[in-house]
């Protein structure tokens, strides 16, 4: 995982995938990459080594492009990787499949977004069956505003 973190300078997570993480004793936001949280129960600003954001994925994106860096990660959960793809702001999907059933949960990607085409770029095996898969975003029409271009931070 060095090669992707070292790719990106932002993150992004929802509220409720923070809290879940925290659960289980994971952290988030506490490298040198900026960590932003979407929330609509917690005032926007920065706690800790974290920025709480209640704005659309739109404006905020389009307020990091804006700036030089290196690629966006969005981290989940399902209901803002759902706004996100209602958008069109995702460039690249990679999935981690860990190879336990859990029987119940949380939809990776529940109901509410228009289709979105997405051709596989790589697949990697690792050890105890951990397969990723990493898909670039396919776009039939060119959109002027709001989709990453060559160079630009996706």
């Amino acid at each position: 995982m060095a090669e992707f973190f070292a790719s990106i300078d932002a993150e992004i997570m929802g509220r409720k995938t923070l809290d879940a993480a925290r659960k289980m004793g994971g952290s988030f936001g506490s490298s040198k990459i900026a960590a932003y949280v979407f929330s609509r129960s917690q005032p926007p600003g920065q706690r800790d080594s974290l920025r709480f954001v209640n704005q659309s994925p739109e404006t905020f994106v389009a307020e990091l492009r804006d700036r030089k860096g290196k690629d966006i990660w969005l981290m989940g959960g399902g209901e803002l990787a759902r706004e996100f793809l209602k958008a069109d702001l995702v460039d690249e999907i990679y999935l981690g499949i860990v190879p336990t059933l859990l029987g119940e949960g949380i939809p990776l990607f529940p109901v509410g977004f228009p289709q979105r085409d997405f051709a596989l770029l790589e697949n990697k095996t690792f050890s105890k069956g951990l397969i990723t898969l990493k898909y670039r975003r396919v776009r039939t029409k060119t959109k002027s505003k709001g989709t990453a271009k060559s160079g630009d931070r996706t």
